[in-house]
């Protein structure tokens, strides 16, 4: 029982989930839909150090990771860059440390670790460069990928992530407040999860990377990829100032705003998304020159 909610689990679990949802969903997921982030057929894990990494594979070609969001995001969510993607690409989503089947481990949850993590499961895949698409914490994943190990990271896409520093304020997530958001959704999580008993656990990490995350000059000055960089224009995690901000300090950066759409911009307008995606895929790596 978590927040007063009691989970399904094992066979339980098993019928429920024929539809997998992410977090804020209000419609049925669709009829026969992969279970991005619980499909057997695509599932593997690599061991990261202290905790073992979920993750699947999907399509053929030139490999893309995918990177989803934080705390309430699942594989599951990248669903629709999943699906078009892996028509012409090796495509490898991962799940999140502490997210779905991945592990937490016993080490602090900092944006090196999740690097390192997502780097154990790409050399596991392949030994050649690779795209990355992140959206939120995946994107600040991505960006910090990017600048440890330029010579595998040839392009990256980051979706809700602007320039970000800690404090004055403080992040506080707690059991009670993240499942009343969407306890159905948890439901699920919780049953997917190998320990779903650290569930408190989990959340006091994520407040610990959030309270001491700092995405700024330092970090968005050491890329050499292309980036493209993109928000929705009413972002109420990632304001429009830190998205522009950023965009500044990556030299070889792209900015895509999609308007009238919030954090979750891929969710709500998913074709907007796509045609800027898309001819930045195709784009070669070279240096955009920037307005003053």
């Amino acid at each position: 029982m978590v927040g007063g909610v009691t989970f399904a689990t094992g066979s339980a679990f098993a019928q429920d989930a024929q539809g997998l949802r992410h977090a804020l969903q209000n419609e049925a997921s669709p009829a026969g839909a992969v279970q991005y982030g619980n499909n057997p057929s695509a599932g593997h894990y690599v061991n990261a150090g202290d905790a073992k990494i979920y993750y699947e594979v999907y399509g053929q070609g030139e490999p893309i990771v995918i990177l989803h969001g934080g705390t309430l995001g699942s594989t599951y969510e990248m669903a629709p860059f999943i699906d078009h993607l892996s028509r012409s690409y090796k495509v490898i989503a991962i799940s999140t440390r502490g997210h779905g089947k991945s592990e937490i481990g016993s080490a602090p949850f900092t944006l090196k670790q999740r690097a390192t993590d997502a780097m154990a499961v790409i050399n596991a895949v392949t030994q050649g460069p690779v795209t990355v698409l992140g959206f939120s914490d995946g994107a600040y994943s991505g960006y910090e990928l990017a600048s440890l190990y330029p010579e595998r990271i040839t392009k990256l896409i980051a979706i809700g992530a602007g320039e970000m520093r800690p404090g004055p304020g403080t992040f506080n997530l707690t059991r009670q407040a993240v499942v009343s958001l969407d306890k159905a959704y948890w439901a699920q999580q919780l049953a997917l999860m190998p320990e779903p008993d650290r569930l408190d656990d989990f959340l006091a990490r994520q407040n610990g990377l959030y309270n001491h995350l700092l995405a700024s000059k330092e970090l968005f000055s050491s890329i050499r990829c292309p980036v493209l960089v993109m928000a929705g224009e009413r972002d109420q995690n990632a304001h429009l100032s830190t998205i522009f901000a950023a965009y500044y300090m990556i030299a070889n950066s792209q900015l895509a705003i999609i308007p009238n759409a919030t954090h979750t911009v891929f969710l709500e307008n998913f074709p907007a998304v796509w045609a800027s995606i898309e001819p930045f895929l195709k784009q070669p790596g070279i240096s955009v020159q920037k307005p003053d």
